[in-house]
């Protein structure tokens, strides 16, 4: 087939593929049950049902303090579904921080799956900021117009980035009963795909914590983290029975030496502590091809004088010194025997160690009953009851884009809400990720079947074309 022909299949290849992008319609699909929070953002709700932050944050200079970083509902900027909004975090380096109520206030009380689900796609690669949620504590004084980074929640969860550290936090807030001090407990560190900061795909996180107290995280339905909020959280929420006196001190009269040296030994007669440890090889023998007289250094023949040299101001020129080449196979110089190991040689002499009579163990400090300390043996009914969701965040990116927000005691209803959306965008962000991929294949095609026209002589097309 002639080269024409071909790079004529190729161009036609590459305008199907092009040109085939055509946007299915975003339909709102949601599965028979019931929710305590589903947000689609079907229209511009910000500042009806999504609030934005009035307040200011602490610890932080005058000029940063504000949450004014803006949000927006609108599309992505490459939607592969026409119409679909979400809620987009627009500026970077800016705090921002938005809420919204729920239908109902989850009450763990009540003894159901928590399901938390979310999507978050980074339009743009994600540096350093974080895309997590809060569920706001349900308190009487909960106002989300002063919402910020002190209010109270009572779990946090999400991925969170900057620079190489990757995290998928899930956090619990909960209250010791005896001290009324409340403390976050985190799970234990996921291992999960970085490419979701950065590939410009629409990811799936979702959290399922059960009344056993067991919990998973998952992202894009893959379980990425599981534990129990008994055993695999840091710290744990049952303090230990007992702590450390840390007044406690070591006596002085404490002794820890296992070993210690043997007071009746004597060194022997024979040790010489003077005999160095290592001696010239008394049976080396010169090599024949080396050469005493030779110097190992000499000026180099190849040298020549800078044109500039000045002998007033320079000095004398003498030629830079190179290694003699005689003396790379033997050797220049004075020979000398190279030195071994020396058999007499025994150094110091030190008593041997033997057990030491005396010996009490390694001291630990005390023990004291722990005055923190509670059991609690289902936390899950005692976890903060919830009334809000809210995003408080930092980012040094943006365009950060959110959406299809589910809160639910029912992981069968978040499971078929995902299938009717996120897995219909997902595949049809695949598809044309795919389809690029392959477009730019055949477009290097092309350039490399040009390259190779050039050596070809001109030739008219046949009509078979």
């Amino acid at each position: 087939m002639k080269l024409k022909l071909i790079l004529l299949c190729i161009c036609v290849a590459i305008y199907q593929v092009n040109c085939s992008d055509e946007k299915t319609k975003y339909e709102r699909k949601v599965p028979e049950g019931q929710s305590h929070f589903l947000e689609t953002f079907e229209s511009d709700e910000i500042g009806k049902v999504w609030i934005k932050s009035k307040a200011k944050k602490d610890g932080v200079e005058e000029s940063i303090a504000k949450y004014d970083g803006e949000w927006a509902v609108e599309t992505s900027s490459d939607s592969v579904l026409e119409g679909d909004l979400g809620l987009v975090l627009k500026s970077k380096a800016k705090h921002h921080a938005i809420s919204s109520k729920l239908e109902k206030p989850f009450d763990f009380t009540e003894e159901k799956p928590l399901v938390v689900q979310y999507e978050v796609k980074f339009q743009n690669a994600l540096d350093c900021g974080g895309a997590y949620v809060k569920l706001l504590e349900d308190e009487s004084n909960l106002n989300l117009e002063q919402f910020f980074d002190k209010t109270s929640f009572s779990i946090m969860f999400g991925p969170d980035k900057c620079g190489t550290e990757n995290k998928f936090h899930f956090i619990v807030r909960f209250k010791n009963p005896v001290t009324g001090k409340v403390e976050e407990h985190h799970a234990k560190k996921s291992d999960f795909p970085s490419t979701v900061f950065s590939d410009g795909k629409t990811h799936l996180y979702t959290l399922i914590l059960n009344p056993d107290n067991s919990y998973k995280m998952l992202i894009d339905n893959s379980e990425v983290g599981s534990g129990s909020l008994l055993n695999d959280l840091t710290p744990p929420i049952n303090p230990p029975k007992e702590i450390v006196d840390v007044n406690d001190k070591k006596p002085e009269s404490w002794d820890e030496r296992e070993k210690i040296p043997d007071e009746t030994a004597v060194k022997p007669d024979d040790w010489d502590e003077n005999e160095p440890r290592m001696i010239p090889d008394s049976e080396a023998v010169k090599p024949e091809d080396w050469d005493e007289n030779a110097p190992e250094m000499i000026p180099d023949p190849e040298a020549v004088k800078p044109d500039d040299w000045d002998v007033d101001t320079d000095g004398e020129w003498e030629p830079p010194q190179i290694d003699n080449p005689k003396c790379t196979n033997g050797g220049c110089g004075k020979w000398t025997p190279p030195n071994i190991d020396n058999p007499k040689y025994k150094g110091k002499w030190t008593p041997p160690m033997v057990d030491n009579p005396n010996y009490q163990g390694k001291w630990e400090p005390r023990m004291l009953p722990n005055p923190e300390y509670f059991e609690d043996k289902n936390p899950f009914k005692s976890l903060f009851r919830f009334s809000a969701v809210g995003l408080e965040l930092w980012s040094m990116t943006e365009n950060i884009y959110f959406d299809n927000f589910v809160i639910a005691q029912d992981p069968k209803f978040a499971e078929l809400f995902a299938q009717d959306n996120w897995v219909v965008k997902s595949k049809l962000e695949n598809e044309r990720a795919d389809k690029k991929e392959e477009s730019a294949g055949k477009e290097d095609d092309l350039d490399d079947y040009k390259d190779e026209d050039k050596d070809e002589p001109e030739e008219e097309v046949k009509d078979e074309l």
